[in-house]
């Protein structure tokens, strides 16, 4: 797996801390940072996601997938599967997540609470390297709701 990350503030982009990377498969994501009145030449602008929201949603996307897969596999009607992701960094450098909570929302037919509780553990305990990856520094909790479709 690779990317390429470059910094765009050096072509006169409108973001003095603006990356683009591009992934290994082809794609290509935006990256800036917060905005600073103060020190505007070391700020961004807002433009795009911050890189630890990506790690974040990164993350979120690493478990829905094995949530997804896990139900598909065991023949379940799933029609939906969000997951919210909440998260506390440490106040000091470097502010590495402290906290994440994975809130899952399964939406389909049938499908008992007791599937989407073993997915969503098989996900956190096993499968999503993202998550497990995470967990090293971040104490990360789960919780599910099932909707009948």
């Amino acid at each position: 797996m690779e990317c390429t990350v470059s910094w765009t503030g050096a072509s006169g982009a409108r973001s003095a801390m603006g990356f683009m990377a591009e992934t290994g498969s082809g794609h290509v994501i935006a990256m800036d940072g917060a905005p600073d009145p103060e020190r505007p030449d070391q700020s961004g602008q807002n433009l795009a996601a911050r890189p630890m929201e990506l790690l974040l949603a990164g993350a979120g996307g690493c478990t829905a997938y094995d949530i997804v897969l896990m139900l598909k596999r065991g023949r379940h009607e799933v029609l939906g599967c969000t997951v919210k992701l909440t998260a506390d960094r440490a106040d000091t450098d470097p502010k590495v997540f402290t906290r994440i909570n994975m809130h899952f929302t399964v939406r389909g037919k049938n499908i008992a609470p007791n599937v989407v509780e073993r997915a969503v553990k098989l996900s956190h305990d096993k499968y999503c390297s993202a998550s497990i990856m995470l967990g090293k520094t971040a104490e990360i909790t789960t919780s599910f709701e099932v909707i009948e479709a």
